[in-house]
């Protein structure tokens, strides 16, 4: 797709950017919660909605994941589409993810690694990670989480809606120690050219733009955007 102009402001502060040591950002692994959402074969490598942006970001969430649980962190969270046949989002998007199928499940690199015991996954029928799901009940069970790290897929879709939700279930609870952040380089979202939209049921989309401002808007609402975890 040809670019699609970003703001200036928005585009000179994505710029800005700059990394963190994951270490600091960790600090006592115990009150740290590692959150990934949607890196499930569906989205990165086959069906209607896999994207090549999207995939190419499966080496720095391995990576991320890896380093994090090496620190000391446990708390490993993941959110991932299993929708059912007549999922009512299938109006707004081609059929994907559907329960049972392979593109369903979580991509082989992640569920490889030797402490893969220790993720929770958490199966959702819509965008949201916390409708229709046990995703609040498990926020309520851990009321010591002090840093959620946030990586997965789309920025403006499921990125956008669980580093908020983390966010805001904190806001209304006027518990403001938690520190979300969100590394750039472990989220991305998919891009789609207005010539191919129609093929696939679905509304031109411009990936980068959509990356950055709603990276911008997420920073906007009390989320950390981070360069990189390095």
């Amino acid at each position: 797709m040809p670019p699609v102009e970003i703001p200036a402001f928005i585009s000179e502060w994505y710029k800005s950017l700059t990394p963190e040591t994951l270490a600091e950002a960790i600090g006592d692994p115990a009150h740290v919660g590692f959150f990934s959402t949607d890196m499930i074969v569906g989205f990165c490598s086959e069906g209607a909605l896999a994207s090549e942006r999207v995939g190419a970001i499966v080496p720095a969430v391995v990576d991320l994941c890896q380093r994090t649980h090496a620190l000391g962190v446990r708390h490993f969270v993941f959110t991932q589409d299993t929708h059912e046949p007549d999922a009512p989002e299938f109006d707004a998007w081609p059929v994907h993810c559907v329960r049972g199928t392979a593109e369903a499940e979580m991509i082989p690199e992640l569920r490889a690694l030797p402490f893969a015991e220790l993720f929770t996954v958490f199966e959702k029928n819509s965008l949201h990670p916390a409708l229709g799901t046990g995703f609040n009940a498990w926020l309520e069970q851990h009321p010591d989480l002090q840093t959620a790290i946030v990586v997965g897929n789309c920025t403006d879709l499921c990125v956008y809606q669980l580093a908020v939700h983390l966010r805001l279930h904190h806001n209304a609870r006027n518990t403001p120690n938690i520190r979300v952040i969100v590394p750039a380089d472990a989220v991305d979202t998919y891009d789609l050219a207005p010539a191919a939209a129609p093929a696939i049921g679905a509304m031109p989309h411009p990936g980068e733009f959509f990356h950055q401002v709603f990276l911008y808007h997420m920073a906007m609402n009390g989320i950390q955007i981070a360069r990189a975890l390095s």
